[in-house]
């Protein structure tokens, strides 16, 4: 499988009046073309900035993208264009990010009339197909999203992604803002078009079933840095790190009888401003230990699965 995506050493910070903080920081992945990796962590852990830097919806402050072997860490205004029409995302909250001025068609339609290549009729033609691609009923070619529930909104935010046929798409926490049952039938429209259309995945979640059932790969992310990266079965097998373990020791199980032991996370949580350059869980962590305020990298553990703990080994 082709090398889609790789990001290297990718930081992103904020100013904060004197201080800097650290959103993102020296982050590194790879994807593939038709497959999907999930990014998962707690809240402020960085997951959306991840996805939204690579994006250019905020500039990186340092690091490489590189897009089909081509490096976009800093594009032009004229390769931006072009690489929006390649890499699209799926917003959380379907409503917010839909025009409520515009009914179901004309939002769709805005990006092919703002490309400027098709006409008005072909257009048309086209916005009635991926209607029904994302299973959107003609009936609601006129409806405006306050009119709709929140699955139909989130199918118009999945078709709009659609519409310019990009092979990258960016979701970011797409089914969070949904119903259960509404969600299982996003998840399967999502996975039903990467495979028929090729579509690779950065899937931004904190929901730990979803992302087990869509990803190929799983990030787990803490304060901005990655912690653990594994193929997802693999995760859920063998979690190492202290973090991603207490995170699926959480997950609910439906059997009385065969319930996890919750792993309590104590201690305080450390800033992202200006963080000090050992493990940012370890005032968390029951294993921390002197070493620990050595900085940590990603080290391999075996294929294709990698953690950052200089006490990973105990775990196993």
């Amino acid at each position: 499988m082709a090398k889609l995506l790789e990001v290297t050493n990718l930081k992103k910070y904020f100013r904060t009046g004197k201080n800097w903080l650290h959103a993102v920081d020296d982050v590194s992945f790879t994807l593939e073309a038709g497959k999907t990796i999930g990014v998962v962590g707690e809240s402020g852990c960085g997951k959306t900035t991840l996805g939204r830097t690579i994006l250019h919806l905020i500039s990186p402050t340092s690091g490489n993208i590189y897009y089909e072997g081509n490096d976009i860490s800093k594009p032009n205004k004229k390769e931006l264009i072009k690489l929006r029409e390649r890499i699209q995302i799926i917003f959380q909250d379907p409503y917010s990010s839909l025009n409520p001025r515009m009914t179901v068609s004309e939002a769709i339609m805005e990006p092919l009339t703002v490309q400027g290549v098709m006409s008005r009729d072909a257009i048309i033609t086209e916005t009635r197909r991926i209607m029904e691609t994302v299973g959107l009923a003609e009936r609601f070619q006129n409806s405006y999203p306050h009119e709709l529930d929140g699955g139909r909104r989130q199918r118009i935010g999945i078709a709009r992604a659609l519409a310019l046929k990009p092979n990258l798409i960016v979701c970011d926490e797409p089914v969070s803002a949904l119903d259960v049952s509404i969600q299982a039938q996003i998840i399967n429209l999502m996975l039903d078009l990467q495979e028929e259309q090729g579509l690779a995945y950065i899937f931004v979640t904190h929901d730990l079933s979803v992302v087990k059932y869509i990803s190929d790969d799983i990030m787990v992310m803490y304060l901005g840095q990655v912690v653990e990266k594994a193929p997802a079965d693999e995760l859920f097998k063998s979690p190492m790190h202290p973090y991603t373990q207490a995170l699926l020791s959480a997950i609910p199980t439906p059997s009385i009888h065969n319930r996890n032991e919750q792993i309590i996370m104590q201690g305080e949580i450390t800033s992202p401003i200006n963080p000090k350059p050992g493990c940012r869980f370890m005032d968390r962590c029951q294993y921390a230990s002197d070493e620990c305020v050595q900085p940590q990298v990603l080290e391999t553990h075996s294929e294709d699965h990698f953690v950052a703990c200089c006490k990973y080994k105990m775990f196993l």
